[in-house]
């Protein structure tokens, strides 16, 4: 059974909230994704040091991430709240990632890296097997 327009019944689909981005604009958003990925591969191949090489690889992380939730979720054409609500999020969460990573250094050398030669403790007893 067809719905009847011209009685003022209107179909589920058709609340207009949608908004179709162009071909143009998603083909550009995927490439500029890839080429992200290309960069992300070649700048692991660069030693710039342990926190250069983590904010790089973040900075370009979050630029994508950005990219996929401006362009292919919609949110560059949908309300300015929901934008904000966007940005508040990921400076959030820049935030807790900037301070944890802040106080690394004070428990990196707990770590074993090399399983065959733990560090020795730094204080106290060594623990005993038995």
């Amino acid at each position: 059974m067809a719905a009847d327009h011209t009685h003022g019944h209107h179909d589920d689909d058709d609340h207009g909230l949608a908004h179709v981005a162009s071909i143009r604009v998603l083909v550009a958003t995927g490439g500029t994704l890839l080429l992200l990925t290309l960069v992300t591969v070649l700048a692991t191949r660069i030693d710039f040091g342990a926190p250069i090489n983590l904010g790089i690889a973040m900075a370009i992380a979050v630029l994508k991430a950005t990219l996929v939730v401006l362009f292919f979720m919609h949110l560059k054409y949908d309300r300015l709240f929901h934008t904000v609500v966007f940005v508040s999020a990921i400076l959030a969460a820049s935030l807790f990632v900037g301070f944890t990573l802040m106080d690394t250094n004070q428990y990196q050398h707990t770590n074993i890296w090399n399983p065959d030669k733990p560090p020795s403790a730094p204080y106290g007893p060594r623990p005993t097997t038995g």
